[in-house]
């Protein structure tokens, strides 16, 4: 004989039944405890699929429309084949250490580590929406990351530098010095218009787009990374860069885009509309090659990037804050910065001695 749980008057749904009645009123207790204290899970409430509630939860999200473009193709390559079929409150912690497993074979550590966000923003969401009593995602281990710090060795040499700006294709010299001595993505380099350029400093407002190049694009100047539309960033501008931009605008001119004056757009329409980080990475490599700037095998040294690393770790040589050059790289957050480039902060053991001896024992230098 078995005893039903009778959690109330009238109660039309499928009533769970026990071996001993103790468990039976034990339930129904505790089900009556919840409804009065708010926290009662409507079962029928987590039955819907997670394929189902990720695509619903996507469309209420306000991102930007990259931002969704990545969330909606990770959904769809990665966590709906394997959990999709699992209804929300299904899914179990197992199911998400089995998923972290298999998506570590695919996927680099970090890559993990930053999906697995999104994973957890979705479960968290059901949570609070009452479809699952806890987050599955909580306590998961995450592989380990790599440290994000710059190798020294993919820092060019103000040589190297100078080597792949006379290489390069002429039209693109300046792309190199605004990246190595302006810190500039190269995203936001081939965005550079005229009215970026102000008295001793460069305003940054826009990057391209990375389907610029492509007929079809409605959008070809996007939103700085980390920024909102209309945000900005000015950077210092030194003399040799301004030279150089004037140079290029002797030479090259500009071309109207959007309404606006682009130094780097192409003059040959049968080229494309705006070059892209993907398109100019030909002409990079290209260039590096002809300089001899090469690993042991042929392939090219350096990637566009590296010109960033080059203008951050000279600043930061040359004891410029590095909250300073955090703000001028356009980075989120200092902590980027600081796990990036943190180790080429000169050591300060002497000059911190040298403070705290004059501010504790003032008049006694230490030896």
């Amino acid at each position: 004989m078995r005893f039903p749980a009778r959690t109330g008057p009238g109660a039309k749904e499928r009533q769970p039944s026990f071996e001993l009645k103790s468990q039976a009123d034990a339930f129904a207790a505790k089900l009556r405890h919840d409804r009065y204290e708010g926290v009662f899970l409507d079962p029928k409430r987590g039955e819907i699929t997670l394929r189902a509630y990720a695509a619903d939860w996507l469309e209420r999200q306000v991102v930007s429309d990259g931002t969704y473009r990545n969330y909606e193709s990770f959904l769809r390559i990665h966590l709906l084949p394997a959990l999709g079929g699992k209804t929300v409150a299904g899914v179990q912690h197992n199911d998400i250490e089995a998923f972290v497993a298999a998506l570590s074979r695919r996927l680099a550590a970090s890559t993990v580590c930053d999906r697995m966000k999104l994973v957890t923003h979705i479960f968290q969401t059901a949570v609070e929406e009452k479809r699952r009593a806890e987050d599955p995602t909580e306590g998961v281990k995450l592989p380990r990351r790599a440290t994000h710090a710059v190798d020294e060795d993919a820092i060019p040499t103000l040589h190297e530098v100078d080597l792949i700006a006379k290489q390069i294709s002429p039209q693109y010299r300046l792309t190199i010095y605004l990246q190595a001595g302006a810190g500039l993505r190269i995203s936001e380099t081939l965005a550079f218009t005229a009215d970026c350029r102000r008295p001793d400093f460069l305003r940054v407002r826009r990057q391209v787009s990375s389907k610029a190049n492509r007929e079809d694009c409605q959008t070809r100047f996007i939103p700085l990374k980390h920024r909102a539309e209309g945000e900005y960033r000015d950077v210092p501008t030194p003399a040799f860069l301004a030279e150089e931009i004037d140079a290029h605008l002797r030479e090259w001119g500009t071309v109207t885009a959007a309404g606006m004056e682009v130094l780097f757009a192409p003059r040959d329409r049968a080229k494309g509309t705006m070059p892209t980080a993907t398109t100019y990475a030909y002409h990079f490599r290209q260039a590096l090659k002809a300089a001899g700037i090469v690993t042991p095998d042929g392939s090219p040294k350096y990637t566009p990037h590296c010109l960033r690393h080059f203008f951050a770790s000279t600043a930061l040589a040359s004891g410029i804050p590095i909250h300073e050059v955090s703000r001028w790289l356009g980075h989120r957050s200092i902590k980027t910065t600081v796990d990036v480039y943190g180790h080429l902060v000169p050591a300060s053991w002497d000059r911190c001695r040298t403070t705290m001896q004059a501010a504790l024992r003032p008049g006694t230098p230490w030896s």
